[in-house]
């Protein structure tokens, strides 16, 4: 691939992740108001969310593995149709089902519309020399949309008095990603690559093979930790911030709680934007799995700065800050790592595996936030188990072992 069209797919990759996972990171500001609307208590809402999160995690290897096949394109695209279809059901709903609905079809729809299939374009199209910058670029797209989006939400909400004008702005805004779709063709280095490993491993033979090695569970295990961490915080922290009553009003510029809520979801992002390009530098210089193991370590102590500290608009932004040079270091990171290990040929499908460990800590933490709020009035015991799991991350990333999987070349037919 040209110079000129790989880096077409890292803007195009990083606008995909920028509209979709800012987007999705926005409904934490959408809690408390359709809590109320619907008159059911946080829980139903957090399942929702976390449910959609689940989902896009389970199908993400079968996302994965369309990719693989048919070429990421066709399936980013397809994916990004279903994530539509989800904000008109939500932006529509009047109901609990509707609610659950509308976010099945938006976890679905992300499933093949978001990191796994966007940084496996990355990943095959990108020169070697390039490949940690481009994967760090494009990674930072969700950063950004972060940082975009979701302030962008509370401020709309605000203007427009209202949560559903909102959800419809951010629906025309999700449009685009069908269209941006086009510009993450791989179907040439899909092919070639399935040409030189002589196309003799199936999926179901990677498969095995990556099971087969420890390192891969542990992958698999540790990114839990990532996604528990990133959805009880992002879908949490607004209205923790709200609860508190915490605002911002300084030189005559105020912010309510629910508006500083949105902004230090955004300085998440945006600090991020720094981070998660630092951290995919690094792992071209570095051992993934250190990386890791120290990203963890990092997250956990942020976290308990933040307990410990007196709560004030000043401690929820330095958090935020911190926080965000390691929201998404994770993802180039430990993508790369699966691409350095097992090679590019079902490199969509072995992420996306790893992925749905992701996903399923993201339940975890989207719901869990919600049920235990639910249960205690308060968000305490979170906070304290979000320290704890970035502990063992930690120790689980550091037995990881960074070697290529080494094959035996392909038979050579001899004449007859």
């Amino acid at each position: 691939m040209t110079s000129r069209s790989y880096w077409t797919a890292v803007w195009c990759g990083f606008l995909v992740l920028a509209i979709g996972l800012g987007v999705r990171q926005s409904f934490g500001i959408f809690l408390k108001p359709v809590s109320a609307e619907l008159n059911v208590g946080r829980e139903l809402f957090s399942f929702g969310t976390a449910l959609s999160m689940l989902l896009m995690g389970a199908v993400a290897p079968f996302s994965g593995r369309l990719c693989d096949r048919f070429g990421s394109a066709p399936t980013i695209a397809g994916g990004a149709i279903l994530y539509v279809l989800g904000m008109v059901v939500t932006a529509t709903m009047h109901d609990g089902f509707m609610l659950i609905l509308g976010n099945v079809l938006v976890g679905v729809g992300l499933s093949a519309a978001s990191f796994g299939p966007v940084l496996g374009v990355i990943l095959r199209v990108a020169p070697p020399a390039k490949q940690a910058l481009a994967v760090g670029l494009c990674s930072a797209g969700g950063s950004f949309g972060q940082f975009f989006i979701v302030p962008l939400a509370a401020v709309l909400q605000n203007a427009f008095g209202g949560w559903r004008p909102t959800m419809w702005a951010l629906t025309a805004i999700a449009v685009l990603m069908i269209m941006l779709a086009a510009g993450l063709n791989d179907s040439r280095e899909i092919a070639a690559g399935r040409k030189a490993s002589g196309g003799r491993q199936s999926a179901g033979s990677a498969l095995s093979e990556a099971f087969g090695q420890r390192s891969y569970i542990l992958l698999v295990v540790g990114y839990f930790v990532c996604g528990f961490h990133v959805a009880f915080v992002g879908g949490h922290l607004p209205a923790y911030i709200s609860d508190k009553g915490i605002g911002l009003s300084l030189f005559g510029f105020a912010l309510s709680p629910a508006e500083l809520g949105g902004w230090a979801i955004g300085m998440v992002g945006l600090f991020n934007i720094v981070g998660t390009i630092l951290w995919s530098t690094l792992g071209g210089r570095y051992k993934r799995k250190n990386l890791l193991s120290l990203l963890y370590l990092l997250r956990s102590a942020v976290f308990l700065g933040f307990v410990l500290a007196p709560l004030s608009a000043a401690s929820v932004l330095i958090f935020a800050g911190s926080l965000g040079f390691l929201w998404l270091g994770t993802v180039p990171l430990t993508t790369s790592l699966v691409g350095f290990i097992f090679g590019p040929v079902h490199l969509t499908m072995l992420n996306g595996i790893v992925f749905f460990g992701h996903q399923v800590g993201s339940f975890f933490g989207g719901w869990g936030g919600g049920k235990l709020y639910d249960l205690q009035g308060n968000y305490d015991t979170m906070w304290w188990i979000a320290i704890g799991l970035g502990i063992v991350s930690a120790l689980l990333h550091w037995p990881i072992v960074e070697e290529r999987i080494v094959r035996p070349p392909a038979a050579v037919p001899q004449p007859a």
